[in-house]
């Protein structure tokens, strides 16, 4: 082990003791791998020395010189059992998307037991914080299906639905854009603007969706009719229906909610993600009127009330850390930058760009 400016810290250098905030919060814990991002994290703190593993039975010359050579920095997203069986998921449903396209009929026992073994390990994922370990633009209707899943699960909990509805709702918000394997590709992958004729054929994904599903005995009616109404709104401005909030199945409420979060928060073709915080506060500007005021109300609570202590960016680019959120305003909490208190509820022109970690 040995102490190391902050200067000579090397990409791949693994840290041998926690690294600490201003405020005594742990920005890093041992073990941790330096990627650029870590990096980036400790110079806006002002970070001025770091502990680092050094072999044992190497001289500090020997030290020294190794730290000259280039080492490959670690993944930015650690391996986990719950990115593993991720991973796992879209193998299956780019197979099953593959078979559907042949005329085969939908694997539905294949999906339901590989998303059983991915919410093994559900009790790992948080909402604003998880990260795809792979992710490219071209797969981003699968990474959509695959978190809306996830999050659809978690807000089904939060709401109160029976435990008996958990894993159907995360089929639901697994399979809730499943219409669009009858989408033309060329529209999918459009790196620019729909026109409005191909806009028109994109919402048709959700009566496709309920026609490839609405036969499947072994699926509930609130998985249908997830795929269908998903874009419906409760003052009945959504498609392909137009109705209104009593006619909207509580499956497709939630799943609404997780597919407006994620489909924000990912990267596209055509638009870079936008801040997680961001997006929750459209999510509550939409819940008047569009979305389920309860579940938005709840969800947005849920999701930020963890996350003290953790590393954001801010809008001006400054790098702090949460310290307090208000329960009022959960999306503007209180950030701390370089020892100065930043309240973003009064703060108004600024907001959180970025969660780092």
């Amino acid at each position: 082990m040995a102490t190391v400016a902050l200067s000579q810290v090397k990409l791949g250098d693994k840290i041998s003791e926690d690294v600490l905030t201003p405020l005594g919060g742990v920005l890093f814990q041992k073990g941790r791998i330096v990627t650029p991002r870590e990096l980036d994290i400790m110079q806006a703190f002002l970070v001025p020395k770091v502990q680092i593993e050094q072999p044992a039975n190497q001289t500090d010359k020997t030290q020294d010189n190794a730290k000259q050579e280039p080492q490959s920095a670690a993944p930015a997203v650690s391996a986990t059992p719950l990115h593993d069986e991720y991973d796992q998921m879209i193998v299956v449903l780019k197979r099953v998307i593959n078979e559907i396209r042949s005329g085969q009929p939908i694997p539905v026992m294949d999906i339901r037991n590989q998303l059983e073994k991915m919410m093994q390990y559900e009790d790992s994922y948080q909402v604003l914080t998880f990260m795809p370990r792979h992710f490219s633009e071209r797969d981003y209707l699968l990474h959509n299906s695959i978190l809306v899943s996830l999050t659809s699960y978690r807000i089904a909990q939060w709401c109160g639905l029976p435990r008996k509805d958990w894993m159907p709702v995360a089929l639901a918000g697994l399979l809730h854009d499943i219409g669009n394997v009858k989408i033309d590709p060329a529209i999918l992958a459009k790196p620019t603007a729909l026109t409005a004729e191909e806009n028109e054929e994109m919402k048709r994904h959700t009566v496709f969706g309920y026609q490839l599903l609405k036969n499947i005995a072994s699926l509930n009616e609130g998985v249908k009719l997830a795929a269908l109404q998903h874009h419906e709104r409760i003052d009945g401005s959504g498609y392909p229906l137009a109705i209104d909030s009593s006619k909207i199945h509580p499956y497709a409420k939630i799943v609404a909610i997780a597919d407006i979060y994620h489909a924000m928060t990912l990267n596209r073709f055509y638009r870079k993600a936008a801040s997680p915080y961001f997006v929750l506060e459209q999510i509550q500007s939409d819940s008047f009127g569009k979305l389920e005021p309860a579940y938005v109300r709840i969800f947005v609570e849920k999701v930020t009330q963890f996350h003290n202590g953790n590393i954001v960016k801010l809008s001006d680019d400054r790098v702090g850390e949460i310290v307090f959120s208000d329960s009022v305003h959960p999306t503007r909490p209180w950030v701390s930058v370089g020892g100065t208190i930043i309240n973003l509820t009064i703060e108004r022109h600024l907001h959180i760009k970025e969660v780092m970690g």
